[in-house]
């Protein structure tokens, strides 16, 4: 089983680990999620420096905070997402408001777009991560070599009912990037370990 798809059992086991302040589990959780979460950073920051900012924060609210994580609300792997989703969109929107107030250029409605924006983005790009292989290498070939299905199954060596089976379910994934619920992420600013 890849890192990624770590079973729950790992996950329960990092955060007792994590609980009773074992530096090494830190070490195993930045090294399984530094790049999903450094990655998303950066895809909502914009910005490398705050994107390094933002995976300093997550690790520490981990290493602090590690009851906050509940294994029975999905994996680890999720939590991490989600905690480094809401601080980066913090920052975002502190930077952004800051920028407003000392240029007066846009307004706090530009300001919500571009939060929404690269919510969604960041959101879309963990989903592809995220999504089982077969799906997502439906998705790339359909989508960033432009291959129809009929292409995309002669590729794969799959049937064209099943092509179009992935390619649906891989759009049915990644349609909830822009499933927005007014209570996550962004409606608890104050709360990194709600998620």
């Amino acid at each position: 089983m890849a890192k990624e798809d770590a079973p729950p059992r790992w996950d329960r086991r990092m955060q007792q680990r994590l609980t009773h302040g074992e530096a090494a589990a830190l070490g195993e959780c930045y090294d399984r999620f530094a790049s999903l979460v450094h990655g998303l950073a950066h895809r909502v920051l914009g910005d490398e420096e705050a994107a390094d900012g933002i995976t300093r924060e997550v690790f520490a609210h981990v290493w602090q905070n590690p009851e906050a994580y509940d294994p029975k609300q999905g994996p680890l792997r999720s939590w991490v997402a989600m905690l480094t989703h809401r601080l980066a969109v913090q920052r975002l929107r502190a930077t952004e408001t800051a920028a407003l107030a000392r240029d007066a250029r846009g307004t706090p409605e530009e300001l919500e777009h571009k939060v929404r924006h690269a919510s969604v983005t960041a959101r879309a790009d963990y989903i592809v991560t995220s999504m089982p292989a077969p799906l997502r290498a439906a998705l790339e070939r359909a989508y960033f070599q432009r291959r129809d299905y009929r292409q995309t199954a002669t590729d794969l060596g799959i049937t064209e009912d099943e092509a179009r089976r992935r390619l649906r379910l891989g759009l049915q994934l990644l349609s909830t990037a822009y499933d927005t619920d007014p209570s996550e992420p962004d409606a608890a600013p104050d709360e990194p370990g709600a998620a």
